[in-house]
């Protein structure tokens, strides 16, 4: 299953998120914690909360809080590789042919 994250949030909030729980096994923050620790407005930060828990990255815990659910190494939900082609430079390609 793979889950899309909600509309206006970006990968690079997603990631610093889940980052942050990575580098801090044990971390519990409630809704509003989150939301001053990353500066988020309240509703961007329940979209992306409830998204992690959705993904099973997180779980909603015992007095609202936050946590990871399980403290193995877990891989980072919704996001594929881009592909992307490197082009040679102009000289290099020269070299290339002459040779």
């Amino acid at each position: 299953m793979t889950f899309h994250p909600p509309a206006g949030i970006t990968e690079q909030v997603l990631q610093r998120i889940y980052s942050e729980y990575l580098e801090m096994p044990g971390m519990r923050l409630t809704r509003q914690q989150a939301q001053r620790l990353y500066g988020l407005d309240e509703h961007t930060c329940a979209q992306v909360l409830d998204y992690l828990v959705e993904a099973g990255f997180l779980i909603r815990a015992s007095g609202d809080t936050y946590r990871r659910l399980t403290d193995g190494t877990t891989p980072f939900p919704g996001l594929r590789m881009a592909k992307g082609r490197l082009e040679r430079s102009d000289a290099r390609r020269r070299r290339m042919q002459a040779s």
